[in-house]
């Protein structure tokens, strides 16, 4: 069911803990929307503080300008449009936010994706895959376990990443990349960029004009440009640098881009394949959970339904007229026929009277 709350334009969101999925949408409304089993849902308020912790699912929608604090989500989650800062401890499963401000997040244990973020983003431990497009700020990863894949980050990266990086970036004078990799590193930047590269690998490639290979050069110092902005770029695998809008045709064989299913076709055109599947598949788990939320709401409606001289639940006709005591038709019961009987206490379909009759009757009393 749905509950709404007024908490101002920009209140302060506390999260503690999430059971299943997360669906969280900034929008222009003033009042913060909640979508849950209200059994399972926990609210409390003060002003502009409002408290939040759901054992099942929750869908939400909140003003643009709210911030948000995130204990723990055991599902997935997927969020989007709110511009105040974002603070989250860990997410068990996939991780999705798009048009966002400033980020901080502590650890998410299975994919991660970003695209759109005005401020900076901050993540201290990512245990799979980390695909991030269009930062305004900095970006500071400390740890990546899988793949990393990074495009148009206007402010300073640091990244320590277990495999392989492919970064597409348009580097802007005075700004400093720092990235580590276990295995390759594939950067592509624009035929004009101004960059000074410290790179250090088993092999570095340097597919630039004007600029000479050495095969057997395990460190190279390379000036582009005015060389205006800084990289320290260190592979345990190799590195490839490379101003070619058809860079990625060669990538599959080089190192393990070939399973990140990167395409690099059109400089500045398109993202990775690899970005665009895990945004998709995070938006959609987060859909389902929010028409599953809902659709929990439906069948307890459904089963709550009058019908002349008694009611009917579900398998159970029970019959309040004076000839005695309610019996069940059949023996079983669920708990959603349970939970019916309490939601048509709440909303005054029945008496407090006829719902002792009818949990007495469930749970084999007289």
């Amino acid at each position: 069911m749905s509950r709404t709350i007024s908490a101002g334009r920009t209140p302060n969101i506390q999260i503690d803990s999430i059971r299943g999925d997360l669906s969280l949408v900034g929008w222009e409304g003033d009042d913060i929307l909640l979508k849950a089993d209200d059994e399972e849902l926990r609210v409390s308020q003060d002003g502009d503080q409002v408290k939040i912790s759901c054992e099942d699912d929750l869908s939400m929608r909140v003003p643009k300008g709210a911030s948000v604090f995130i204990r723990n989500i055991n599902g997935d989650a997927s969020i989007r449009g709110v511009v105040g800062n974002i603070e989250l401890k860990e997410v068990n499963g996939d991780l999705s936010m798009r048009d966002v401000h400033s980020v901080t997040i502590e650890a998410v244990h299975s994919d991660f994706s970003l695209r759109g973020a005005k401020g900076s983003l901050s993540i201290r431990k990512a245990d799979s895959d980390a695909s991030i497009r269009d930062v305004d700020g900095s970006v500071t990863l400390d740890s990546v376990a899988d793949d990393l894949a990074l495009r148009d980050v206007r402010g300073n990266v640091v990244a320590n990443v277990g495999e392989d990086v492919v970064m597409y970036l348009n580097p802007q004078p005075g700004n400093a990349y720092a990235v580590t990799a276990g295995d390759d590193i594939l950067l592509v930047m624009p035929p004009k960029a101004s960059a000074t590269l410290t790179l250090s690998a088993d092999e570095i490639n340097i597919d630039w004009d004007g600029v000479e290979n050495d095969k057997d050069a395990t460190s190279r110092v390379i000036t582009l440009g005015d060389g205006s902005a800084a990289f320290t770029l260190s592979a345990g695998g190799d590195i490839r640098v490379s101003n070619r809008s058809d860079a990625g045709e060669s990538a599959e064989d080089f190192g393990n881009f070939a399973g990140m299913g990167m395409d690099w076709s059109g400089f500045g055109e398109r993202i990775s394949r690899r970005v665009e599947q895990v945004t998709a598949r995070a938006q959609r788990k987060a859909e389902e959970a929010a028409r599953r939320v809902e659709q929990k709401a439906r069948d307890v409606e459904r089963r709550s339904r009058r019908f002349k001289g008694g009611l009917e639940i579900g398998r159970w006709s029970w019959d309040f007229s004076p000839k005695g005591v309610p019996m069940p038709s059949k023996p079983q019961v669920s708990e959603e026929e349970r939970l019916a009987i309490l939601k048509m206490l709440q909303e005054k379909k029945i008496t407090a009277e006829e719902a002792e009759k009818l949990l007495a009757a469930l749970e084999g009393g007289s």
